[in-house]
């Protein structure tokens, strides 16, 4: 876990035609003020991540070139221990401009170390960072579902520099509609897994994904696609700066979840969210798509307001 994050924020966000194809959760919905009401959110969720003493930093985004899905950093560069950083292939083109940001991150940190798997994107395929890939970074664990946008040869690319085991399945909502990412069915924390094992259709994958939560320790909160789709899997654990233990999520994803789910979870973390309506329906992305993890050495960083 990290207490510090990464947060792009939104000049220009809007329905995305160009990933509207593989994204089931994304709906064209009303147009008017989706900017304005998505930095209304984006703004309210770094003030509840920053009430709760996490360090949140805010790059904003840029005008040009339009990059409406600029929100959701995680998609195209996560950060590692050891300096390590990695930029990933993205299948939609206007969301390969997202990486424009880039030089002013490494402003920030300065002492990079960068592996840049973006050249996959001239053979057209495409792994989606810590969509793609949900890491279990204490036991080095990447799990994947295998979609247009998750190849398991970039997977294996990434597992090999990363030293990393792959986790590779197939999941489907309940259209039988390949998933497009794997942190939509499922969320990580250092004790336990959140995940709609329902989605996994195939027997022998839906064991071994369990066997590999259940063998490195993690509880298993089964989630159904009713809660999948209103963003249950769509959760990040982190810690804030006294340690604590935090479940970040979206108002829709909270809400989504039963008594017995929320009393499972509060063993292991508070439970935090913010309203992310806009951001949900237009990008058919939440909470966790929001928050890239910064796990390098603690820098003292002045926020953007």
């Amino acid at each position: 876990m990290t207490s510090q994050i990464l947060m792009i924020r939104p000049v220009n966000f809007g329905f995305n035609e160009q990933t509207a194809e593989s994204n089931a959760f994304q709906k064209s919905g009303e147009q008017t003020e989706v900017q304005q009401k998505a930095l209304q959110e984006f703004n309210a969720f770094v003030e509840v991540l920053r009430a709760n003493e996490v360090d949140v930093l805010v790059i904003d985004d840029t005008p040009e070139p339009h990059t409406p899905d600029s929100i959701f950093p995680n998609n195209w560069v996560s950060f590692h221990e050891n300096d390590s950083v990695f930029l990933y292939p993205m299948q939609a083109e206007n969301r390969r401009l997202e990486r424009k940001v880039f030089n002013t991150i490494k402003e920030v940190f300065p002492n990079l170390k960068i592996h840049d798997l973006s050249y996959f994107e001239q053979q057209n395929r495409f792994l989606e960072g810590t969509g793609s890939l949900v890491l279990d970074r204490e036991n080095k664990l990447a799990y994947a579902c295998i979609s247009p946008r998750t190849d398991p040869e970039i997977v294996t690319e990434f597992c090999r520099i990363s030293n990393y085991q792959p986790v590779l399945f197939h999941a489907a909502d309940q259209n039988g509609k390949a998933i497009y990412h794997t942190n939509v069915l499922m969320a990580l924390g250092d004790q336990f897994a959140v995940i709609c094992l329902d989605s996994i259709q195939n027997q022998t994958e839906k064991t071994m994904v369990k066997e590999a939560l259940q063998q490195s320790g993690k509880e298993i909160i089964e989630i159904s696609f009713e809660q999948m789709n209103a963003f249950a899997g769509n959760m990040l654990q982190l810690k804030n700066n006294y340690g604590e233990s935090l479940l970040v999520m979206s108002e829709t994803a909270f809400l989504s979840l039963n008594q017995t789910q929320i009393k499972t979870l509060e063993k292991y973390c508070r439970l935090i969210y913010s309203t992310l309506n806009t951001i949900e329906t237009n990008g058919g992305g939440s909470a966790r798509c929001m928050m890239a993890e910064v796990f390098l050495p603690v820098k003292t960083v002045s926020p953007q307001h």
